[in-house]
């Protein structure tokens, strides 16, 4: 039975780490009916090191690298596919369909790799994802090209928590933190080029090589990890029970209640003030379906208890609903830099797409700097509160300032506010992943992770919908203000980098004002959501990691 009571915040360091242990085993194990890991199991976990552990860190960074890659380079290649297919009014689908998919099957993810081989488990995944690439790269029409970007975000949805997890089970917890920075850190780059590689592809060979370079790079990695054993705890289970208790602890019922709960409300996001109108009846009844099936899966979970795909108990922890709370407005604050900065540089500055992803590489360079830097320090210093409370600082600092942009912002300051962001997001990035598994015992880490990675993607999702919704409210107000002869509805349909070609001369400065309105009032938002990170973080813990691993031997030695 998980213990509901979370400890004060002013106990010791071990005593918080006796609480998040001892309150998460649970009273029923599927595979074993003991509470305590025998001395055998122990030993039979074994971590890797030297050149197997570097190219174990290297097989899943470059996976990290393509997932985060495959967001970002369809931002180039939009107007050619649109094109070609003559599909303007399906461009949203081709960013929705792999985030629905993604975020449907998330949180299932987290038990498949608690049950099932965590390695096989990983490479089905990208294999998947892989699938999904293909039918991308070889789709004849928009709708072919839709299937294939929901199939990628079915593979998808199980790489990232993957990922952790293989590192996880690989590395002592107190030297993990070294090595998510320089996972989290290089796969940023993968952002960073996305918009860049898709101009260069659409430009001079074709749109289709933005899906066909996950296959040769997905190999390699899949290559490198079938090369090596990773650790693997579940290998410790009796082989004549694993199988039909991991399909018997999957809990597919509450999947099949979550499922339909995450499409219709991202549905309602996707569509909401584009589509259709926020009160129009298909919003509101898509919110309440979502609203109805959300109260179900809930009691479905609180009936099922420890065995639940999300386990409420679990939830429950205060360093684990703080972690999800941190990581869901960190990746609102980020969403906001990630697709607005880009577009203040092309609409105001009169950039092109491939020199607006030039203008943000100080954000995202700081950033994977940041990230590597960090992983090295907290896993010396050995407390991830320090962190977090210097990430959220310089989040708040850095989308203020950027808030006050104008028209004719000098380049020094917009690569001295990216910098101060990119630091931000590159201290903070990792520390929620790091702190929740400070709570819980290795052997939930799955559940956990999935469960962060969810609330990651889910948070930048309904942030981003938001900021959507807080731009085309501003920027119409602001050409009525400053571009009053101005049709709007012209200026939206040429869209950040056409507008001039539509607007008289003399009106386009009234329009770049406008513009620059709308973009710096989402900056706003994202000093709130980086002002609530700061916030939400106290609740993760100030506890030290080294300790962590200390407890479980002395608790088995004593148990034994």
């Amino acid at each position: 039975m998980y213990d509901n009571e979370e400890p004060n915040m002013d106990h010791s360091a071990r005593s918080t780490i006796d609480d998040g242990r001892d309150s998460f085993r649970p009273l029923h194990s599927p595979v074993d009916d003991s509470t305590h890991t025998t001395e055998a199991e122990k030993e039979a976990h074994e971590y890797i090191s030297g050149p197997k552990l570097w190219l174990v860190t290297a097989a899943v960074t470059l996976v990290m690298f393509l997932t985060l890659l495959d967001t970002t380079i369809i931002v180039t290649a939009i107007p050619r596919i649109t094109t070609d297919f003559s599909s303007l009014s399906d461009v949203g689908w081709y960013g929705s369909a792999y985030l629905i998919a993604s975020c449907a099957l998330q949180p299932l993810t987290g038990k498949m790799y608690s049950q099932f081989s965590l390695k096989y488990t990983f490479l089905a995944f990208l294999v998947l994802f892989e699938v999904g690439s293909a039918i991308c790269g070889a789709a004849q029409s928009s709708k072919m090209l839709i299937i294939g970007r929901a199939v990628a975000g079915l593979g998808g949805s199980g790489l990232r928590n993957g990922a952790l997890n293989i590192i996880t089970e690989s590395i002592p917890l107190s030297k993990r933190p070294p090595y998510f920075g320089v996972m989290m850190g290089l796969s940023l780059c993968g952002a960073a080029v996305g918009p860049l590689l898709g101009g260069v592809f659409t430009k001079y060979v074709s749109w289709r090589w933005c899906f066909y370079i996950n296959l040769p790079v997905g190999a390699a990695a899949a290559i490198l990890l079938l090369a090596i054993r990773i650790p693997d705890a579940k290998e410790n289970k009796p082989k004549y029970l694993s199988a039909i208790s991991a399909l018997l602890t999957l809990d597919l019922v509450g999947f099949f209640l979550f499922a339909p709960c995450a499409v219709m409300f991202l549905m309602a996001l996707e569509w909401g003030g584009s589509k259709y109108a926020w009160s129009s009846a298909t919003i509101i009844g898509l919110f309440c379906g979502a609203g109805g099936m959300l109260i179900v899966f809930l009691g479905w979970e609180y009936r099922v208890g420890d065995e639940a795909m999300i386990p409420l108990s679990m939830v429950r922890r205060r360093a684990v609903w703080s972690s999800c709370l941190v990581i869901w407005f960190f990746f609102g604050a980020m969403m906001v830099y990630s697709y607005y900065l880009p577009i203040y540089f092309q609409a105001v500055k009169g950039t092109s797409p491939l020199a607006s992803g030039v203008d943000v590489l100080p954000l995202i360079i700081s950033q994977m700097i940041a990230s590597i830097l960090a992983g090295s320090l907290v896993g010396k210093v050995g407390y991830y509160m320090p962190f977090s409370i210097a990430s959220g600082i310089l989040m708040v600092i850095s989308a203020g300032l950027i808030s006050s942009f104008k028209v004719d912002t000098s380049t020094g300051k917009w690569i001295g506010y990216q910098i101060i962001g990119g630091l931000g997001q590159g201290l903070g990035m990792q520390m929620p992943y790091i702190a929740i598994q400070n709570t819980i015992p290795q052997e939930h880490n799955a559940v956990a992770l999935a469960l962060i990675v969810f609330m990651q993607n889910l948070g930048g999702a309904i942030f981003l919908a938001l900021a959507q919704t807080i731009f085309t409210t501003d920027l119409r107000g602001g050409l009525a203000k400053f571009a009053p002869t101005v049709d709007a509805e012209t200026v939206e349909a040429a869209g950040a980098t056409g507008f001039r070609a539509v607007v008289d001369p003399v009106e386009v400065i009234g329009v770049l004002k406008a513009y620059n309105s709308a973009i710096t009032k989402n900056f706003f938002l994202a000093v709130s959501c980086a002002g609530a990170t700061l916030l939400c973080c106290w609740g993760m813990g100030w506890v030290k990691i080294k300790k962590i691993e200390e407890k479980p031997e002395s608790r088995e030695m004593t148990s034994n």
